[in-house]
């Protein structure tokens, strides 16, 4: 397994998981082949989460992967949707002004039931399908103070979620690099926008430009968390595109533990350094 082989105790940050029925692109996994899968790897902790469905209330999800995370290595972050688009154009503008929340948009009540129930350590949002938190989420999100991962690509790119998140007072976790799918000049700026903001992160799951990840780790090997993206890939695959870049160890323990246990307090007891 790879933990014997490099010594490694990794934590992954970004693994879908939907028990039962898949929905649209999303295959099912069980939790079960979900660990195996896992363990195999040589990854020790791992945030799961359930797939994004457009209008849909996120809680009978949300609860099933906490149950599927009950004596497993796993670590729940419950999804949540909103009702903000950005203000970048007049269509935006005009959303915003009219729109309300709905029977299946999360509340501020619904955060924090989830921030104070000891199931859930953190939470999770794809903006392209379920838009962004209003003002009133976002208070409670920063009361909170648990970490934010967040999907990035073209749909919800750099100086957006910029805009609309990396001001507030909470961790955010950008994931693909910002860059999905595969676009060099988004992962770019993503990086570039760690050197102004001290407390957003980015994670690794679908990154396959070795030039970008060893920029990122050679240049702030503080914000680089792993992801392996499974069930989207394999959770081997991803551990080696990581294992095989030309930086040091020292980058790579950070990249594959440590930076992930600072980030989200549960993970604390796996940063253990390879010895």
């Amino acid at each position: 397994m790879l933990e014997l082989e490099h010594g490694f105790r990794i934590v992954d940050v970004y693994a879908r998981l939907a028990p039962g029925e898949g929905t649209g692109d999303y295959e099912p996994i069980t939790p079960d082949r979900l660990e195996r899968e896992q363990h195999q790897a040589g990854i020790t902790r791992t945030v799961v989460f359930p797939p994004p469905q457009p209008e849909t209330s996120y809680v009978a999800a949300n609860n099933g992967v906490a149950r599927g995370s009950v004596d497993r290595p796993f670590v729940a972050f419950a999804r949540i949707n909103g009702t903000r688009r950005p203000d970048e154009t007049a269509t935006g503008r005009l959303r915003n002004a009219v729109s309300r929340r709905k029977e299946y948009h999360t509340t501020p009540e619904d955060v924090e039931r989830y921030a104070y129930d000891d199931r859930f350590h953190g939470f999770v949002l794809d903006s392209g399908v379920d838009d962004y938190p209003d003002t009133d989420l976002l208070a409670v999100l920063e009361d909170v103070g648990l970490p934010v991962l967040v999907e990035g690509g073209v749909e919800a790119p750099p100086e957006t979620l910029a805009a609309m998140l990396f001001e507030y007072d909470f961790p955010v976790i950008v994931a693909h690099f910002g860059g999905h799918p595969l676009d060099r000049s988004l992962a770019n700026e993503m990086i570039d926008l760690l050197s102004e903001y001290d407390d957003c992160y980015i994670e690794t799951s679908l990154v396959r430009y070795r030039r970008e990840l060893e920029r990122a780790l050679l240049e702030h090997p503080d914000r680089v968390l792993f992801g392996s993206g499974a069930p989207a890939c394999h959770p081997d695959v991803a551990v080696m595109e990581i294992l095989t870049l030309d930086v040091s160890e020292d980058k790579l323990w950070r990249a594959f533990s440590k930076n992930a246990c600072r980030v989200i307090d549960v993970l604390a007891p796996d940063a253990e350094r390879p010895g």
